[in-house]
């Protein structure tokens, strides 16, 4: 079991490797301008009537979904981030997924916009207002409280022993490995029931569904290296943030930025009272 966990290991290690490199950060950002651009093109071509059925009913006719479409491939890379995130630090990726959400709900105000029709009207606007505002607040709420939350964020080892440690390292570059493979699957999963049936985008919303398994098995797999309450205290409640986060997304746009805000300000009580309440050894080694 040791040999095939320390096999995972390299294996994670070389894709982060390769994928946090600063050539594939260059690569990452040329695809997602190109998709852009083309996206644009496509969505002018079809207000030409120059797609063929059934493509064309697939595609917006507003050259502002195509903003919407670029912010979901941006999404997309920011997960596999989130993912890559998992075995360095449970505190970091907890702010990655907070992160994500907030750029969903910049996402959905430009998915608001995209419904509307070219030159936009007031009249068309004024009923979709309240959605946009309280989207874009809501994203800006949650950078500022996402501030705070990184800045009260120190190192607390779950152990002291190094063997221990690098054990259950391997543990969540294995859990972070299958979070990778599934997303994957679950991206071309919504791309088919996308091209093939019109179904509306859905794969973050089922990531986020995976993610709070994903999180509960990090819970129960840290108590084989802690048992101290604190520890499991904060891990239980960073999987609760994520439950919130995923209810945020299936909410309605006004009462899902309110349950983001507010989860995002409980995810910073949980690290602000673990930082203060920590067991002594550690309490130590941070200022608070």
């Amino acid at each position: 079991m040791d040999f095939f966990m320390i096999r995972v290991g390299f294996i994670f290690d070389w894709i982060e490797l390769h994928m946090e490199s600063r050539q594939a950060l260059k690569l990452f950002a040329t695809v997602l301008v190109s998709f852009f651009v083309v996206a644009i093109v496509v969505i002018e071509l079809n207000r030409r009537q120059l797609v063929p059925e059934p493509f064309a009913s697939l595609f917006a006719r507003s050259h502002l979904a195509a903003i919407e479409h670029a912010f979901n491939l941006l999404l997309a890379l920011e997960v596999v981030s989130l993912i890559l995130s998992l075995p360095h630090s449970v505190t970091k990726s907890v702010g990655k997924q907070f992160e994500i959400l907030s750029l969903i709900l910049l996402r959905d105000t430009f998915k608001e916009f995209s419904h509307f029709s070219e030159p936009l009207a007031w009249v068309e606007i004024a009923p979709s207002l309240g959605n946009i505002v309280s989207s874009a607040v809501g994203s800006l709420l949650i950078f500022v409280v996402l501030g705070f939350f990184f800045n009260a964020q120190c190192s607390h080892p779950i152990t002291t022993d190094d063997k221990v440690r690098s054990h259950f390292i391997l543990a969540k570059k294995m859990i972070a490995l299958l979070l990778l493979i599934s997303f994957a699957g679950i991206c071309l999963v919504d791309l088919w029931d996308f091209f093939a049936f019109g179904l509306p985008e859905n794969a973050f919303a089922s990531f986020y569904t995976l993610l709070v398994f994903s999180d509960v098995l990090l819970v129960f797999i840290s108590l084989r290296y802690s048992s101290q309450y604190q520890v499991s205290f904060r891990n239980s409640g960073y999987a609760v943030a994520t439950v919130l986060i995923r209810l945020a997304l299936i909410a309605p746009p006004t009462i899902g930025a309110v349950i983001g805000v507010g989860t995002t300000l409980f995810a910073l009580g949980i690290s602000l009272a673990y930082n203060a309440f920590a067991p002594t050894p550690e309490r130590l080694a941070c200022k608070i």
